[in-house]
């Protein structure tokens, strides 16, 4: 049996207490002594125990879920806003050396960003200009993240709740734009049709033979309803005519 120094037992567990593996998506910001030391990473690197210090940063992109935030917008309608935003880290080295932490630092940011846009904005605009807001908030977030290394992708605003009051009036004004276009599409019909029917009374009034088709086919379309009295008015021509024939005779 061999023994095994302790100091040879002391070697082996630096060796393996020193051994770090970093994934693609990783790197790892060194310190040696206290000071910056670089990026290193993916794959095998040392670290020197009680010399050097690593830190791990994942490269992915984080999906940060905004809580929802109570905003009163400009025209004094409050609003409860969440969102999310799509963000990863670019310059492992900033997002260690610039900010405390950086995953804390972005998500403050974005709630406050988020109320301070949106505080700018009318109700009708926050409903109806999602892209365009979304594309504020994400210029915003990129512009103040980019001294930490991080860079904002996308920006999303989920759900826009509104107080129950204001969903009553807004559905009360919706009912009442659908009943002004109904109207409007009806009296448009209507002027259509009359338009059509003077331009037919123009057309039979020059062909007395057609008035006659035109009243045998009002016939035909009411004996359609089985009635069980029809009431077939006669022309007053017609009239007419048999009343200078009994005065004849």
């Amino acid at each position: 049996m061999f023994g095994f120094s302790p100091l040879v037992v002391l070697v082996v567990v630096l060796i393996f207490t020193s051994i770090k593996v970093l994934q693609e998506y990783e790197r790892g910001v060194m310190f040696t002594l206290g000071r910056f030391s670089g990026v290193k990473g993916p794959g095998l690197i040392l670290v020197i125990p009680g010399v050097q210090s690593m830190t791990r940063i994942s490269l992915r992109t984080v999906v940060l879920d905004v809580p929802p935030q109570d905003i009163i917008t400009r025209d004094n309608v409050t609003v409860k806003v969440n969102a999310v935003v799509y963000y990863r880290v670019m310059d492992a080295s900033k997002a260690i050396l610039q900010v405390e932490n950086f995953y804390f630092a972005t998500s403050q940011l974005s709630q406050t960003t988020l109320r301070s846009v949106l505080g700018k904005m009318e109700l009708d605009d926050l409903l109806s200009n999602r892209d365009k807001i979304n594309m504020e908030l994400q210029h915003i977030l990129d512009q103040d993240t980019e001294p930490w290394g991080v860079k904002v992708a996308k920006v999303e605003v989920k759900n826009v709740d509104l107080p129950v009051d204001m969903q009553r009036a807004m559905a009360k004004q919706a009912e009442a734009e659908r009943e002004r276009r109904a109207k409007v599409i009806h009296a448009e019909g209507e002027l259509q049709a009359s338009e059509k029917l003077s331009q037919a009374a123009v057309v039979l009034e020059k062909s007395p033979a057609g008035i006659q088709l035109r009243y045998l086919q009002t016939l035909t379309e009411i004996s359609v309803d089985k009635n069980s009295t029809i009431v077939f008015p006669l022309p007053i021509e017609f009239m007419a005519a048999l009343t200078r024939g009994k005065l004849n005779s």
